[in-house]
């Protein structure tokens, strides 16, 4: 530690490094949006440099645990802010459904594409392979949300979806496949599997529905950090009894946002409207200012705790890019089957790892370990994966401004061309017909 930084008391040592990590995390927002360069990219980085400033910190047990309990809640608080931004409309049921069907195709084919990949390069069993390729495959919603706001808004749309669902389902499967549980058949495993799955869903509607409700009951002024600890709360005990509690808070969400749709016909006279919109702006903020701390602590603390070294090992960067090489090409095949005539860029590029990857690593049980896996492989995926993301975006981004030059050229020509003819083209007016 810096010679200086003895003579401070380590609480306001404290005090002052949160303060200018949220400072700084604000600067890496502003940079985001003008370079599409993730900001978490520039938060993990930050978490490296301070690294060289207490070089204690790598080997911290706290941070260690901090990382895995700030990751779990800012989840709670990302899937509640993408359920927030999910407008549920007839004409987007479509977008919906191919949003889904493309997360939970390109999580089945990744993991098992790559669970192949790592069984030969680490000599073990195809299912302890798999447990290790499933957090690998799960598109990070912590990065995308964040960075599309410059794509289309369709393609914005899709790909919320898609990483929400991706996570959701990402969680479930890894979950199901590190419980203790013991399957005799494999009808007895989709039995159980899809007696969670709908367990869950009709807690969930429940539970959405009664909070919506209660919420709207509450007279206090201090009320909405309370609906968030008792989401946390269900998404605990959800949890212990190995339910896909990220589906609850999902679900609240979505009704919160929807309660035109979810609260009609006998239930509409259930809510006060306006009482419920003044709720949803003021809850929604208080979700994304949350979201964006948790974030923030989250990618510098994984920061801190990485190792730069594994970054120049041949056979890490080898076993790396070859899983990379793997996912993207599982994803061009099953974009071009979902979209099909739509096109595919950038959402073939978007697809970083993220908080949910290093997550569920942190979490692997003891007895599906791998001793050779090397951490390396973790942060070069999510550092490749950002960076082929990131331009993309740019690229995506100067595509988009060419073609609005381009139009704006056509129009001007057409409007010049017009005059020169002594008359506006579409903008002259119609001839009023004769009068008889």
């Amino acid at each position: 530690m810096l010679p200086f930084l003895m003579a401070i008391k380590p609480e306001y040592i404290v005090i002052i490094s949160a303060s200018l990590v949220i400072i700084l995390s604000f600067i890496f927002n502003f940079i985001s949006r003008k370079t599409n360069i993730p900001s978490v990219l520039l938060l993990m980085l930050l978490g490296v440099g301070i690294q060289f400033l207490y070089p204690e910190a790598k080997t911290n047990k706290m941070l260690s645990n901090a990382l895995i309990i700030v990751g779990k809640v800012g989840l709670i608080l990302i899937v509640l802010e993408a359920a927030l931004d999910l407008k549920l409309k007839k004409n987007k049921i479509n977008l919906i459904l191919k949003s889904f069907f493309m997360a939970l195709l390109g999580l089945l084919g990744s993991a098992f594409a790559v669970g192949f990949v790592l069984q030969y390069f680490l000599n073990s069993t195809y299912f302890v392979a798999f447990v290790y390729a499933v957090p690998l495959s799960i598109l990070s919603s912590a990065i995308i949300i964040p960075s599309v706001a410059t794509c289309a808004p369709k393609k914005k749309e899709f790909m919320i979806y898609e990483s929400t669902f991706s996570d959701i389902l990402g969680i479930i499967l890894f979950q199901f496949l590190v419980s203790p549980n013991e399957f005799y058949s494999t009808s007895h495993l989709v039995l159980s599997v899809s007696t969670n799955i709908i367990t869950t869903i009709i807690v969930a509607i429940a539970f959405g529905y009664l909070a919506v409700w209660g919420i709207q009951k509450l007279t206090s002024h201090v009320k909405l950090f309370l609906i968030i600890a008792v989401l946390m709360l269900v998404y605990a005990i959800g949890s212990v009894f190995h339910l896909s509690s990220l589906i609850i808070v999902l679900f609240f969400g979505l009704i919160l946002n929807n309660t035109n749709i979810f609260f009609s016909g006998r239930l509409k006279n259930a809510i006060n409207p306006d009482k419920i919109t003044d709720i949803f702006k003021e809850f929604y903020v208080i979700t994304l200012e949350s979201a964006f701390v948790l974030r923030t602590f989250f990618f510098v603390i994984f920061g801190l705790s990485i190792s730069l070294y594994s970054l120049f090992d041949y056979h890490v960067a080898l076993k790396s890019l070859v899983i990379i090489g793997v996912l993207y090409l599982v994803r061009f095949i099953f974009l071009k089957l979902t979209l099909r005539k739509e096109g595919i860029f950038p959402e073939l590029f978007i697809a970083p790892r993220g908080l949910i990857t290093i997550l569920l690593f942190y979490t692997i049980p003891k007895a599906y370990q791998l001793e050779g896996f090397d951490e390396g492989v973790l942060l070069f995926t999510i550092l490749l994966s950002s960076l082929i993301m990131t331009v993309s975006l740019i690229i995506g981004k100067n595509k988009n401004l060419n073609q609005v030059i381009h139009d704006y050229d056509d129009l001007q020509t057409t409007i010049e061309s017009s005059l020169e003819d002594g008359h506006l083209g579409i903008l002259d007016k119609p001839a009023k017909p004769n009068q008889t």
